[in-house]
């Protein structure tokens, strides 16, 4: 039984986090486009219907696949911390922190990939497949459920700054589900761009039309009513940084389980993390364990804390620290892993990381113990796009209107994504002037060639490949299809330092939806997991969004989290 019908379509098919994104990214692929024409459509209505938890001017990883090549590509749409970051005044005068506010915000990325995107691989302009965007800024949508709970849980951090309060507040309070939103800065800063784009298309064609938007953003009046914001306000962000700034198109990493290989994007983001448990996985039969057994899910669980202490020492930009990723993906070194597993007990608390033989990588504080409970999930929506010329995109963007100040007639906040970094010279992941935060946000795709393809993601921070992890080994090991695999019950771990700020952890905590059992809750709770009961469907889950396709039948499938507000949507 499926709480929400599966979507079934024959020529294309979109899924996205919040609905009027899915209608966006279906509507490019009613008018024409391809999957990165619809895909960019999708994320950039996200920064705009999901402006709590995804800011026009934030991060966009995402991947590509391209049918005709053959090929899968990255882009890294993450920005990296001014040329003004100072990590000594970070360590002297905010005690290690990275404080809320304009001292974490890094270049923001997210409108180059849209546009690097669609100027390698799409078909359409910036202003077609912004439209739909615009249009939700300028004349306004209903505030959903998902929105409103975070707007309420972070009511007094919004209170901060007067421009936030202005756009997601009303009368002193958040606005509730059914208000209606209106964002005509943001609607009139994202028309800007298009009109800039095309005043240059028409001379120029469609190349000089996109850098032309990029520019407005870069270089333009948008860069210099940033930077100007920045300088007035004790922030770091300068015009050099923006016009200086570029996404990268890299080669994603992949391995191989069961015959399916799994992409993801490089060590700069948590992806390889989900690589990494596949490959722990990868010789064990699951199956006979049964789905959610205590003995399935204690295995899983310490597989995640395994490779969440492995991202905690090794992960970071790549292009300022060694990640030794061939030996944390290889199988020698996840056998030597899995030998650390009891199979009666849990570890407790964070186990140490691997043992890379000749390698050297930082060596941070051991995190402090979280107090109370843990709030709302991070942040991030996601998109997932497939067309009907087998082509996909999968993009999870990210960053959030409540942890640093809307610039005034932009009507957004520039990237605030500084929070995943670390004032803390011994980490991997410690923050330096043109290096990128360790990123939670993680798109993937499983794919076998010429019979299958899923792009798949979440929001969720940490919990995004806990969440992906599971639908993936239910639809692939367990044969449900790709909506029960979806909602099927969860469980996450909290045994690791958060990669938010500030950095805390819940020592051998386990969050299980009530779905799968007390029994199974408490005979975990005996192996000393500290249980921690969650309601089904629970918001403190990671909200997958997914396609399925089978390309030998022709069938696309969509799926869509009920934990969330996303929906699947396709022909």
């Amino acid at each position: 039984m499926r709480l929400q019908p599966m979507v079934i379509g024959h020529h294309y098919m979109a899924s996205a986090g919040q609905y009027l994104a899915t209608e966006a990214a279906h509507a490019v692929l009613q008018a024409g486009g391809n999957a990165i024409d619809a895909g960019v459509a999708g994320g950039i209505a996200l920064g705009v219907v999901h402006s709590d938890q995804v800011q026009f001017s934030g991060v966009a990883p995402m991947l590509i696949h391209l049918a005709e090549r053959g090929e899968t590509v990255s882009i890294a749409g993450l920005g990296w911390w001014p040329k003004a970051l100072d990590v000594e005044r970070l360590i002297r005068d905010h005690n290690g922190t990275i404080p809320m506010g304009l001292l974490r915000t890094v270049v923001p990325a997210a409108p180059d990939a849209w546009l690097l995107a669609l100027e390698r691989y799409g078909t359409m302009s910036f202003g077609e497949v912004a439209a739909a965007a615009i249009r939700y800024a300028r004349d306004g949508f209903a505030v959903h459920t998902v929105m409103a709970t975070f707007l309420a849980d972070k009511a007094e951090d919004y209170r901060r700054w007067p421009h936030n309060v202005a756009i997601w507040q009303r009368d002193g309070a958040p606005l509730k589900e059914g208000d209606r939103l209106v964002q005509a800065d943001l609607g009139r800063t994202i028309q800007y761009m298009a009109d800039q784009e095309k005043v240059a298309a028409a001379k120029g064609g469609r190349a000089a039309g996109l850098a032309a938007a990029r520019d407005a953003f870069y270089r333009g009046d948008i860069a210099k009513t940033i930077a100007q914001y920045h300088r007035d306000h004790g922030g770091l962000l300068s015009e050099t940084d923006l016009a200086e700034y570029r996404s990268e198109i890299e080669k994603p990493l992949s391995i191989t389980f069961r015959g399916t290989d799994v992409l993801s994007c490089g060590p700069w983001c948590q992806g390889p993390v989900l690589l990494q448990m596949l490959t722990l996985l990868a010789e064990t039969d699951l199956a006979a364990l049964g789905h959610n057994s205590k003995d399935y899910v204690h295995l899983l669980v310490e597989v995640m804390n395994l490779c969440f202490a492995d991202r905690e020492r090794y992960y970071g930009d790549p292009r300022f620290v060694d990640v030794p990723m061939a030996t944390l993906l290889s199988q020698p070194y996840a056998r030597e892993r899995l030998k650390t597993i009891r199979r009666d007990r849990a570890f407790g608390e964070m186990p140490p990381p691997g043992v890379v033989p000749g390698h050297v990588a930082g060596s941070a504080r051991t995190p402090r113990v979280a107090v109370g409970e843990p709030g709302l999930p991070g942040d991030t929506s996601y998109v997932c796009v497939v067309d009907r010329h087998g082509n996909a995109f999968s993009a999870t963007p990210s960053d959030v209107s409540w942890e640093s100040p809307a610039i005034p007639g932009l009507g957004l906040c520039p990237s605030s994504r500084g929070s995943q970094s670390w004032a803390d010279r011994s980490h991997t992941s410690a923050a330096a002037p043109g290096k990128r935060p360790r990123l939670t946000p993680n798109p993937a795709m499983a794919m076998r060639q010429g019979e299958f393809l899923m792009p798949f993601g979440a929001p969720g921070g940490d919990l995004q490949p806990q969440g992906m992890l599971q639908v993936l080994l239910n639809h692939l090991v367990f044969g449900m299809d790709i909506q029960q695999a979806v909602e099927a019950p969860r469980f996450i771990t909290r045994n690791f330092p958060d990669s938010f700020e500030p950095h805390t952890y819940y020592p051998g905590r386990v969050d299980i939806e009530e779905g799968i059992g007390r029994a199974t809750s408490e005979a975990l709770g005996a192996m000393g997991h500290q249980v921690n009961g969650l309601p089904a469907l629970s918001l403190k889950t990671a909200g997958v969004c997914a396609i399925s396709a089978d390309l030998a039948a022709g069938r696309l499938y969509g799926a869509a989290d009920p934990r969330r507000t996303g929906r699947a949507m396709g022909w």
